[in-house]
């Protein structure tokens, strides 16, 4: 079976730095946009350049040293916008403004205090005023997934029209849930079959912890791009994670017949420098590159791996530049205490080993001691 490939937009630097609290120098963005460069992401939204002089300059120093990915900025309606936008991206090998207005009705009327119509010319101006600017444009129809399939369809319609290159719609506040949202791409396809011509897009909020799910929902659903962070970071309670996404893709290959062009050895160290320049620490419990993921202590799995790691891991920790612990406590058994003995230079016959498990499980159960891996 042939893979589809479809595309990889990260959007850590500007979605991701969007979370409260983060702010990123631009050399911070830099030496994070090329991490990105190595683990092989397609397109890298460096930030949002209107936003501050701040994000100016690091989506201009993002753009500036990118040699493959293509770098975007986000943009509202606006002239002064679009101008900034492709201002910073003047040094970019290729370029890419990415333009967003609202098409829900709560967002219509409470929000911009715009009439559908006005809407629609808005999208269709900004993405004919952004065409000659710079090399490709997309428009995003943002809160897409509460606004009516057939008002989305026409939006689509006109800025593809008016030359957009890739259409995204995208669950703004994670409210779809994974069959809505495939069945949405389908219905405004259905409605504007001039969307085959363009790359379709999806993007999605973790509000409901549905992110990775709708995603691959949309992928599913025949997407070309799927837009995403690292560590998941973003608005309120993120974005989905590129990490989960791709390893899902990577380990579903036979049933979704997708690939990314994700190098996945670089999945660990891309995780790990998020981490650490946001400040947003990696819960334990994360899925893909969290500190327990690859870790085991109950004694039954701890048993089985040490006989057979795909007893119990559906992922080898090595491809992503990680590694398997197996960290002792209360609920490991004497195979995993016997080969940590081993490991530590200890030579202990059954009657010392016995004797030593049973102290050693006494101690764990006390609570008392931290009894860590081997």
């Amino acid at each position: 079976m042939s893979s589809r490939r479809i595309q990889i937009f990260d959007t850590t630097l500007r979605d991701g730095e969007q979370s409260p609290g983060i702010a990123l120098r631009p050399e911070e963005k830099v030496e994070i946009a090329e991490q990105l460069e190595r683990l092989g992401v397609d397109v890298i939204e460096a930030g949002f350049a209107a936003a501050s002089p701040g994000d100016f300059e690091g989506v201009r120093a993002v753009a500036a040293v990118a040699r493959r990915a293509t770098v975007a900025t986000l943009c509202r309606t606006r002239r002064e916008d679009l101008d900034a936008g492709a201002d910073a991206l003047r040094d970019a090998r290729r370029s890419r403004l990415h333009i967003f207005l609202a098409t829900s009705p709560i967002h219509m009327q409470k929000k911009l205090r715009l009439t559908p119509d006005e809407v629609a010319a808005q999208a269709a101006w900004a993405v004919g005023y952004a065409r000659g600017r710079v090399d490709e444009v997309e428009f995003s129809c943002e809160d897409a997934t509460r606004s009516d399939p057939v008002f989305v369809a026409r939006v689509c319609r006109e800025v593809i029209a008016a030359g957009a290159d890739v259409v995204n719609l995208p669950d703004t506040v994670g409210y779809a849930l994974p069959n809505e949202y495939a069945g949405f791409f389908d219905e405004v396809r259905r409605l504007s079959p001039e969307l085959e011509s363009v790359t379709i897009s999806a993007h999605c909020h973790d509000d409901l912890g549905l992110a990775v799910a709708n995603s691959l929902a949309a992928v599913e659903a025949g997407v070309g791009q799927v837009e995403c962070t690292m560590n998941g970071i973003g608005e309120r309670a993120g974005n989905a994670a590129l990490e989960e996404i791709v390893m899902a893709l990577r380990v579903r290959e036979e049933r979704l017949g997708v690939d990314t062009g994700i190098d996945l050895a670089e999945i660990g160290a891309s995780s790990a420098l998020v981490e650490r320049l946001t400040g947003y620490a990696v819960p334990p419990n994360k899925a893909i590159v969290g500190a327990n993921a690859f870790a085991h202590e109950a004694g039954i799995h701890q048993d089985g791996l040490l006989k057979d790691t795909t007893t119990y891991q559906i992922i080898e920790p090595k491809e992503l530049g990680l590694a398997m612990t197996l960290p002792l406590g209360k609920h490991s058994g004497r195979h995993a205490f016997a080969r940590a003995c081993a490991d530590a230079g200890l030579q202990l016959d059954e009657e010392l080993l016995s004797r030593a498990f049973m102290r050693f499980k006494a101690l764990a159960d006390s609570g008392i001691v931290d009894v860590t891996a081997a």
